[in-house]
């Protein structure tokens, strides 16, 4: 919608005659009594004598657009989280069966290694498609995007180091104990606010997942160092993929295209040597069936859905929503194992399962709920007008500063 500001100067209207004080407070445009600017859609108005009635009509006029066209973006973006959620859970859940068998049933041990040809794909495929202009790629700050990268691959080989020093319990509470630490980091450094009934609704999830997950509880002190290594990186790098795409204005296929080489650059390096010093195995001596070359290939094809995917979460939703995600994926792959690899299956993972779905039902309820309130108060004219003095540039300094300040966003360091 264009919004064309006209200030009362080039217009010539007397104010005595265009509006009188009730009528900008009732209507909200107290813009007009104090700054001379009237936003209007596509309207501009050159008389001297335009009545109160007029007015009133044309604000109308305008609210009724702008809801709609609001309301319009909304159901659009609304598809595309759902259709994001979607993707991520069909392709992590396959992504699980699939490196299951490879790794229990084949015998390749070779997780860190196998990520890393993971990422080598994913770059592949994704520069394909720009060379096809499926996309376009936006520069971003290189030591940004190289430290991310980095970041991004240290936590994957910290959380692999982590199962392997470590009790399956202990390394399952250390995946739980993400969605509290992120919390904590968005708080502190955020500034982001959490209601208590998102908090209880996180609790009833956390609790239920470990129902159903947590089985025995053997502590070490290097295990425990790389817990908590692992989900500091792990908190810090999914912040930064929800931070980096909304500051720097990059989409997620653009985020993951220039920082996939980098994580797959330092995972092809240290994860052999990690892998080895896990398995007491050579990834390079591996004797590679036909079989398993095919499951590799198929893991790897999955794998450019499974970080799309990832990254398009966090984007569009929050690291916290990212996270809930990923433990209804763990419920989700308990059952599928249950029913296709027939793992053993007990009341308790029953119960932890009910519990973390009704855990699930009421953070994705509040947060719809929250979501709703907050729109409803963005389509208040009060936040209209507010929303148009704060985003929108009314004058020519304030052009300029707010290029000022992208050019200087874009040019700098966000890590």
């Amino acid at each position: 919608m264009l919004f064309i500001y006209v200030a009362v100067q080039e217009f010539m209207i007397n104010r005595s005659n265009l509006l009188c004080k009730n009528c900008v407070m009732e209507y909200g445009l107290e813009s007009v009594w104090n700054h001379h600017h009237l936003p209007l859609a596509g309207i501009v108005i050159r008389h001297q004598n335009l009545l109160c009635s007029q007015v009133s009509q044309i604000v109308r006029q305008f609210r009724r657009q702008l809801r709609k066209k609001k309301m319009g973006e909304l159901t659009g973006y609304q598809l595309g989280v759902i259709g994001a959620l979607f993707l991520s859970v069909a392709s992590s859940v396959s992504i699980v069966i699939c490196n299951k068998a490879l790794m229990s049933n084949l015998g390749f041990p070779f997780a860190t290694t196998l990520t890393s040809w993971h990422l080598m794909v994913t770059y592949c495929t994704l520069h394909v498609a720009y060379r096809l202009n499926f996309f376009e790629n936006k520069s971003i700050d290189m030591k940004t995007v190289i430290l991310f990268g980095i970041l991004n691959g240290i936590s994957i080989g910290f959380l692999n180091l982590s199962l392997g020093f470590n009790s399956i319990g202990f390394y399952q509470m250390t995946k739980l104990a993400i969605i509290p630490f992120t919390v904590l980091l968005e708080t502190l450094f955020l500034k982001k606010q959490f209601s208590q009934k998102i908090k209880l609704s996180l609790f009833l999830l956390l609790v239920g997942v470990g129902i159903a997950s947590v089985t025995d509880l053997q502590l070490n002190f290097v295990g425990t160092v790389l817990s908590l290594l692992a989900i500091m990186t792990t908190c810090v790098g999914q912040i930064l993929t929800n931070t980096i795409q909304k500051r720097l204005n990059v989409s997620s296929t653009q985020l993951l295209y220039q920082s996939a080489p980098f994580q797959a650059a330092i995972l092809f390096v240290t994860g052999p040597m990690v892998d080895q010093y896990l398995t007491k195995q050579n990834v390079f001596a591996y004797k590679y069936s036909p079989l398993v070359l095919g499951f590799i290939i198929l893991s790897c094809v999955i794998a450019v859905s499974v970080n799309f995917s990832t990254f398009l979460v966090i984007g569009k939703t929050s690291p916290v929503t990212y996270q809930v995600l990923g433990h209804l994926k763990t419920c989700l792959v308990l059952g599928f194992g249950y029913t296709l690899l027939h793992d053993p299956f007990t009341e308790r993972n029953i119960i932890g399962i009910l519990v973390a779905i009704v855990g699930m039902g009421l953070y994705s309820y509040f947060c719809t709920h929250e979501n709703k309130k907050k729109q409803t108060a963005d389509l208040s004219p009060g936040s209209q007008i507010k929303d148009k003095d704060s985003s929108a540039p009314l004058l020519g300094h304030q052009e300029k500063e707010n290029h000022f300040e992208v050019k200087k966003a874009t040019k700098d360091s966000l890590v």
